[in-house]
This record gives C-alpha cells, sequence and structure tokens, in this order.
C-alpha cells in the first residue's frame, strides 16, 4: 500500500484552496482556438513595463550565471530614496504576495489569529491558514453602503482579543476596488493594541486619484511600530511577470520579516527593472492617464447599460453584470476577451474588469453589449 501523503500534510495545507489566478491567454487559445485575445483579468498595466525597466533587464541579462544580490541593495538604496524610509525598514519579495506570506509565517502560529474583512484579497486567508493560525472573517459593509463590500473596521476592531496577531487591510481592496479614508483608517490604527501588526496592502496605491482621500499609510510608520505598509511592482510598475515586491515597516520588524525570507527570493532581472522603473516617472504617468481615461470610459458605459458597479480607487472596476457573473465570463470568453469572475470572493454577479488600453477597451464594451444584450 502507498502512504497517505496527505494524511502527513500539515493540518491547514490539507484544507487549503489554492488561489486560483485569472485565465492566462495561452489557455484560452489551446481551448477556443482564439488568436486575437484581451486579457483584461489580473489588474496588469496594459502599457507593459517602462523603457527604462526593459533596458535594465537587457544589461543583466549578461549575469545570470551570478547569484541576485540577496539583500537587494541598489533597489533598497532606491526605495529608501524615494520613499524617505531608512533601508532597515524595507523587506524585498517575490511580489506583494510574498512580502504578505513572511508576515504570516514570522507572526502567526496555531495560537493565534488573523483578522481580514469579507471580500478581501484571496491570498490573507491562504498565508494564514499555511501556517495553521485561525481566520476570523469580519462581515463587509451592506450593499447600500457609500463603499458596498469594502472594509467594515468597526466588525474587524470588534474581533480583536488576545489571540489576534496579525490584521490585513487591503487599501484599496481588491476585488472590489473600495477604499478606506484617511480619518477611519487612522482611527482604526490608533485603536489596535501594540501587540497587533496591522498590514495594510497597497498594492494599487499608484492609481489612487488625489480627491479620493486614500492615505499613504507610509506617513504612520513614524507613529505605529505594528503598522507593516506592503506595495508592488506589478501592477503600475507593469512588472507582474518579474514579480518584485516590498514591506515598510518598523526596522525591527522588517529585521524579524528578513529573517524568514528566502535567499536570493528576488532574482536578478527583477531587481535591475524595479531599480531602473521607480526613475521612470514619465512612463508612471502615462499608465495612470491611461487608466483614468479607461475608467471614465467603462463608467460611461455602465451608466448607459444601467449596470452598477463598485466604487473604485483602482485599475479595475467590480460590475454588476444583471446575472451569475460566471455565465457572462464565459460568453466573453468566446469573444476572445478575459474578464475575472469574482464568485469565489462572495460577489457573484459581479465581474471584475481591469482596465487596458483605449483599443482593448473598445474590444471589450462591444462584446459586453453584444453578451447583455444580444
Amino acid at each position: 500500500m502507498s502512504c497517505d501523503y496527505f494524511a502527513l500534510a500539515a493540518r491547514g495545507v490539507r484544507t487549503l484552496q489554492p488561489y486560483q489566478p485569472g485565465k492566462p491567454e495561452s489557455e484560452l487559445r489551446r481551448e477556443y482556438g482564439l488568436i486575437d485575445i484581451v486579457k483584461l483579468a489580473s489588474n496588469e498595466n496594459p502599457l507593459g513595463p517602462s523603457p527604462k525597466g526593459l533596458a535594465a533587464v537587457r544589461e543583466a541579462l549578461a549575469s545570470l550565471a551570478r547569484y541576485p544580490d540577496g539583500n537587494g541593495f541598489e533597489l533598497k538604496a532606491a526605495l529608501s530614496a524615494r520613499l524617505d524610509v531608512p533601508m532597515a525598514a524595507l523587506t524585498l519579495g517575490s511580489g506583494s504576495n510574498d512580502v504578505l506570506e513572511l508576515v504570516a509565517r514570522a507572526f502567526l502560529t496555531p495560537d493565534h489569529e488573523a483578522i481580514f474583512s469579507e471580500h478581501a484579497f484571496a491570498v490573507y486567508p491562504i498565508a494564514t491558514q499555511a501556517v495553521g493560525a485561525t481566520a476570523r472573517v469580519a462581515k463587509a459593509n451592506p450593499p447600500d453602503h457609500q463603499m458596498p463590500y469594502g472594509h467594515n473596521l468597526a466588525a474587524m476592531r470588534a474581533l480583536v482579543n488576545d489571540r489576534t496577531r496579525v490584521v490585513f487591510i487591503a487599501n484599496p481592496n481588491n476585488p472590489t476596488g473600495t477604499w478606506l479614508k484617511t480619518a477611519e483608517l487612522e482611527g482604526f490604527l490608533k485603536s489596535m493594541p501594540e501587540q497587533v501588526i496591522v498590514v495594510v496592502d497597497e498594492a494599487y496605491f499608484e492609481y489612487v486619484e488625489p480627491d479620493q482621500d486614500c492615505p499613504d499609510s507610509l506617513n504612520w510608520l513614524g507613529y505605529f511600530p505594528n503598522l507593516v505598509v506592503t506595495r508592488t511592482f506589478s501592477k503600475a510598475y507593469g512588472l507582474a511577470g518579474l514579480r518584485v515586491g516590498y514591506a515598510v515597516s518598523d526596522p525591527q520588524v522588517a529585521d524579524l520579516l528578513n529573517r524568514v525570507r528566502a535567499p536570493f527570493n528576488v532574482n536578478s532581472l527583477a531587481l535591475a527593472a524595479a531599480t531602473a522603473a521607480l526613475d521612470d516617472a514619465e512612463h508612471l504617468q502615462r499608465s495612470k492617464a491611461v487608466n483614468r481615461a479607461g475608467m471614465a470610459s467603462l463608467l460611461a458605459f455602465c451608466r448607459q447599460h444601467g449596470l452598477s458597479w463598485l466604487p473604485s480607487a483602482g485599475n479595475f472596476l467590480c460590475i454588476d453584470v444583471g446575472r451569475p457573473g460566471r455565465e457572462v465570463f464565459l460568453e466573453l470568453l468566446k469573444r476572445g476577451v478575459i474578464t475575472r469572475p469574482v464568485d469565489n470572493y462572495g460577489l457573484p454577479r459581479f465581474l471584475r474588469i481591469s482596465i487596458g488600453t483605449e483599443a482593448e477597451n473598445v474590444r471589450l464594451l462591444a462584446a459586453l453589449v453584444d453578451v447583455l444584450h444580444g
């Protein structure tokens, strides 16, 4: 009889539901035989990486036989200068997903609990369960709230107890796009016991518009030593394929995160590209402008066709399509358009749609009209 390896696995791993990524274009080609495909499923930058980042990758190719700088000195130095934080406050990761898991490994055990909101990023429960900790899920805002299905900080605060060690907050949140405003998030941080690590996941921070009052949590690091802010180069910087992100925290917390960080967890191409991308302000501004125009176009379409949506401070819009979202998703696939159903997030009537280029957005809207009214 063969060994039952399932029984040997850690308890949390045995019942873990793995992360489901957006459908890749190659899979749609295989399934439907399509060639002309528009992917608006994974909140990627439709302009791609910056020219400076690409040039840095080409230059770094010659050194692939060497291990990368395990401490990421040049990227940390660039981040330190740009963000006005000490290098000792930085932890680099293979995407911000990696640093979120580092927080779980460093601070959560089977004796502890993590708190996060309903409809929040899927990695929070995965990271919590993988280390055997208990997940406490706070009820989200009701549908008629100013930020429907967004984080309800009062509900999250009510779950805090002596076993609470980590609170995960996405701001703006994925997949809803909703966000917490400055005063309410600052008040929540002030209410947290000092032994509770509060992670503010700002993966979409670069897309936030000034009038949205979505705070830059880095401004609070000097006041709250239990605060960890995570960001990524996968979204606005267009480096999703290279996987590089980072956390900013109190140096003592950063030291602990770096103790559990895998050696060389950010490869040399990613280090070079991210360092160069930080210096490409023009590309970042173009990316934000494309997102702003595309968002306006998608909102106008929703108004014209009587569709409701969730407020978004990211590079995507979560739209109530008036029927099971997965049905519309499948019909759009047949037309070569990849979006993201979010029924696995408890939002069965919604589709999350990334903002693309102008041409991609036009293609999407034509397909949506065909599916919804054809």
